[in-house]
């Protein structure tokens, strides 16, 4: 490790401008714009943060006053995670949909379109996409932000929405490095293994990244998986042999390393943020994302404080730490220099998110189906525990827009052993629509459906997960994600329109 040679304001300000932190609130706390103004290069951007269009480029206004080339960083998938409309539900389908209709042009599209979003409200990095191969359909947080399980759908999709997203002027972040998809634990909450072979995992997981760089990736995000044939002592966030020695050196990747939430369980509950972060840094980020839990100006000055005190102690070099920040600055100046104005080349296409989700929908009718519903039904959601990458704060399923279609609809959400029946009580008389969400991994959902169907065969089956149950009800949809135009396209159906 070298040793401090550099006035210690330059370290500061480099140790400020690695971090990614996030904050509460629609406008720029002062403590924040002092930052910025003392080094801070990004800041991330959450659901609670947005109120509207207006008010968010307002935001980033006002934070782009302190410093033009800010880094405005979202996570903004589509589909099931969606931050600028984290009330109403995404006007553009998730990854799974993209990938069902397997049309890489749509993908691009898709992405092209919501990059032009995002640049029209000052937002310039965006947190996608996910490149994770879904190879354990127990997946609890993957899932339907993954184009599939196949590598090489994954690969081009992942590609085209890069490159779509990036056509916008606004960095694609592909993640989560070096793939999330064969975990069955969530790494909010723990430290997520994935066992296999080195051979298996470039095949099959580090294929889209490989991809993704090709396809020239502002940003890769790490994820914080131990992955013991790369690294059996440090998860992906923190490893030099997977960060530096697989990402860089093996697959070429230049450009900046982001870490996922370092307030995730998987890393705050096993190294602290604080040694966390340093670790990382010496690893090979370039970038600590923060703020999804922790938003505050003490948390800033923490992780600041922490990376300072590592190069100090000899634990992270001063060149390291410089590198990161250079990247970080580099990164900003691509994103000034495309600027935050449209750069797709033609007009906006408002019904592109729509027109993805009806292409995305498999319809299957049953030996009962008879016609489309005519008559206002009940809905019954059966609703599992949201992930927290999604959260429960963003609607989902059909009722709203069978309501607008068929006025009178009525809707209740079930859980539990007593699903079913409580729904068949609720219900009447009335048809039944019963909308479910990844029922192969919940056995109580399963059961629900079975005790519904057995006493009303003629149940519309709406499924908005990944559809791995065999199709069953008078009428089955798989809209393969819970955005608002996946609820939308399957309430056409329902309904014939």
């Amino acid at each position: 490790m070298s040793t401090l040679i550099r006035p210690t304001d330059t370290l500061t300000r480099d140790a400020l401008t690695v971090l990614q932190p996030g904050f509460v609130g629609t406008s720029a706390p002062d403590w924040l714009l002092r930052r910025i103004g003392e080094g801070l290069a990004s800041v991330g951007l959450f659901g609670r943060n947005i109120a509207s269009p207006a008010q968010l480029a307002a935001l980033t206004a006002q934070l782009r006053a302190e410093r033009d080339d800010v880094l405005v960083a979202i996570d903004e998938e589509g589909g099931d995670v969606t931050r600028l409309e984290v009330r109403s539900g995404s006007s553009f389908p998730g990854n799974h949909a993209l990938g069902a209709v397997d049309d890489t042009a749509l993908t691009r599209d898709v992405a092209a379109e919501l990059g032009r979003r995002l640049a029209a409200c000052g937002v310039n990095l965006n947190w996608a996409p996910s490149a994770d191969v879904n190879s354990n359909p127990d997946n609890p947080v993957i899932g339907v932000r993954s184009f599939g399980a196949d590598p090489l759908l994954v690969a081009r999709h992942t590609a085209a929405y890069v490159e779509g997203l990036q056509s916008a002027g606004v960095a694609a972040c592909t993640k989560h490095f070096p793939g999330h998809g064969d975990t069955a634990v969530d790494s909010h909450h723990d430290v997520p293994r994935i066992g296999v072979d080195p051979e298996v995992l470039r095949a099959r997981d580090l294929a889209p990244f490989r991809a993704a760089i090709a396809a020239g990736t502002r940003a890769v995000m790490s994820a914080h998986i131990l992955v013991p044939s790369l690294d059996p002592e440090y998860p992906a966030t923190l490893s030099h042999r997977i960060l530096t020695g697989v990402l860089r050196e093996e697959l070429g990747y230049d450009g900046l390393i982001v870490t996922d939430g370092m307030e995730m369980q998987a890393i705050s509950a096993t190294y602290g943020i604080e040694r966390g972060s340093a670790l990382a840094i010496a690893a090979g980020a370039d970038a600590i994302c923060v703020g999804g839990g922790l938003a505050d100006d003490e948390t800033v000055l923490r992780l600041r404080d922490a990376l300072v005190g590592a190069v100090h102690r000899g634990e992270l070099s001063e060149e390291r730490l410089a590198d990161a920040a250079a990247r970080v600055r580099a990164l900003a100046h691509w994103t000034s220099v495309s600027g935050v104005a449209d750069r797709s080349g033609g007009a906006p296409d408002t019904e592109i998110g729509l027109v993805a989700a009806r292409r995305a929908l498999t319809v299957t009718r049953g030996n009962s189906y008879d016609a489309a519903l005519t008559e206002a039904p009940y809905v019954a959601a059966f609703t599992p525990m949201a992930n927290i990458a999604v959260g429960d704060e963003t609607p989902w399923g059909v009722a709203a827009e069978l309501e607008r279609l068929l006025p009178g609809t009525e809707t209740g959400s079930f859980t539990g052993p007593d699903a079913g029946a409580l729904a068949l009580a609720e219900a009447g008389e009335r048809r039944v629509v019963a909308v479910v969400r990844d029922a192969h991994r919940h056995v109580w959902m399963a059961e629900a459906l079975n005790t519904l169907l057995a006493s009303r065969p003629d149940t519309v089956v709406v499924e908005m997960g990944v559809p791995q149950s065999h199709p069953q009800g008078s009428l089955h949809i798989a809209t393969h994600g819970a955005a608002r135009v996946c609820g939308l396209a399957a309430a056409e159906v329902i309904t014939g329109r």
